[in-house]
C-alpha cells in the first residue's frame, strides 16, 4: 500500500513534505536573522561606547551644565518680566 504524503484541507491537497521543509527553513531563517540582529546591535553598542569614551566632556556632565544654564536663563527672564525691564 502506497503512503499518502499529502493533507487535504478545504478541498485542496497540501504536500506534507514541502510544508515541513518550508516550515523548517522558515524557522532556520528566523534564527539566522535573529543572530544577525544581535551581532549588529553588539557592534553598534561597542561603537557607541567607544565614541562616548573619546569625548572630552562626559554626556551627563554636559547635560547637567546645559540644564543649569537653562535654569539661570529662565530665572533671569522671569525676573525681567516681574520688574518690567524692557
Amino acid at each position: 500500500m502506497a503512503t499518502n504524503h499529502s493533507i487535504t484541507l478545504g478541498g485542496f491537497q497540501v504536500n506534507r513534505g514541502m510544508l515541513t521543509a518550508g516550515a523548517a527553513l522558515t524557522g532556520l531563517g528566523a534564527v539566522v536573522g535573529l543572530t544577525g540582529t544581535v551581532l549588529v546591535c553588539a557592534a553598534l553598542a561597542n561603537a557607541g561606547r567607544g565614541w562616548i569614551q573619546s569625548l572630552e566632556t562626559p554626556p551627563a556632565e554636559l547635560a547637567q551644565r546645559t540644564f543649569q544654564q537653562a535654569k539661570a536663563a529662565s530665572a533671569a527672564g522671569l525676573e525681567a518680566w516681574r520688574t518690567g525691564v524692557n
